[in-house]
């Protein structure tokens, strides 16, 4: 592998962390009030993206940034929704999570099916300019990689002084260490829940968004494709630890995307499946081992 090669890879390697780092952060706010795993969450990319794409492209024929602020928002109200209605009620009845994983399997087969009958499984494109490459350092990347990568690093210095700083962010914390400890302290803890359903979900939305400018296309199948490498995202930073999913994003975007400069890029995903066996054997708590969840 030559040096060029190598800065081309890890250029794409940044840009695939950056939506990675989306994703998984947005998971692991969810996991870490909630103490369970979404298993609709690409489904929940897959739905915001084509709401952007439908207002890209067949109903106002917005510009596809001021479309993805439509789609991630329409997907957090239906995340409180699908909450308020269906996985709530469920996590309150039964005291064991295997029951509302498994009601989130079916969710996400149910929104798959969904997508494909109001869509179809034909690919998708953006309206979007195409863009030139331009060189950054080493580096050749597009001006939208360039957009999305300035875009989750706003994001995640967002979520950060969120959590440090705000009444919000430390009531999260407070439910992600203890929720009936937080519950006894006064906190409202269906207002906190309900707040962080609405920022995974639009997290979400806009991950998927940002994935289909930056792969160039969409198929309602693209989030459930995605969501183990948001999984191992999750796991090797860390589960529940938001900063553990920025930097598992890292390391599996980086090393996904440089690993198939060596091997056959269509095997480039069973990078992050090595990495993720690796850390469960040797680091089981993640890269970032954590006190709490936030």
């Amino acid at each position: 592998m030559s040096v060029t090669q190598f800065w081309l890879s890890f250029g794409f390697g940044l840009s695939t962390a950056s939506v990675l780092a989306v994703a998984a952060v947005g998971l692991s706010l969810q996991f870490g009030v909630t103490n369970y795993i979404n298993f609709a969450y690409g489904d929940f990319m897959a739905l915001g993206a084509f709401v952007s794409y439908a207002l890209n492209n067949e109903i106002l024929h917005l510009d596809i940034w001021v479309a993805m602020i439509g789609g991630s928002l329409f997907m957090g109200v239906v995340a409180v929704i699908l909450n308020r209605l269906l996985l709530s009620p469920f996590a309150r009845r039964f005291s064991k999570t295997f029951y509302v994983l498994i009601v989130t399997f079916g969710l996400s087969l149910i929104m798959l099916n969904l997508l494909s009958a109001i869509w179809g499984d034909n690919v998708r494109f953006y309206n979007m300019k195409i863009e030139r490459v331009i060189k950054v350092g080493p580096m050749l990347l597009t001006k939208n990689q360039l957009i999305v990568m300035a875009l989750s690093v706003v994001l995640m210095l967002g979520v950060h002084t969120m959590l440090k700083t705000t009444r919000l962010g430390k009531s999260m914390r407070a439910m992600s260490d203890n929720s009936t400890l937080a519950m006894t302290s006064g906190i409202d803890t269906k207002r906190i829940t309900t707040i962080t359903w609405f920022l995974s979900g639009t997290m979400a939305g806009l991950a998927g968004t940002v994935l289909g400018i930056t792969e160039g296309n969409l198929t309602p199948a693209a989030g459930e494709l995605f969501l183990f490498v948001i999984f191992a995202a999750v796991i090797v930073g860390g589960v529940g630890s938001i900063y553990g999913a920025m930097a598992g994003a890292v390391i599996i975007g980086l090393a996904t995307e440089v690993s198939a400069a060596f091997i056959n890029p269509a095997y480039k995903l069973d990078t992050a499946f090595v990495i993720l066996i690796l850390t469960l054997l040797f680091r089981p708590n993640g890269v970032l081992a954590r006190t709490g969840k936030a």
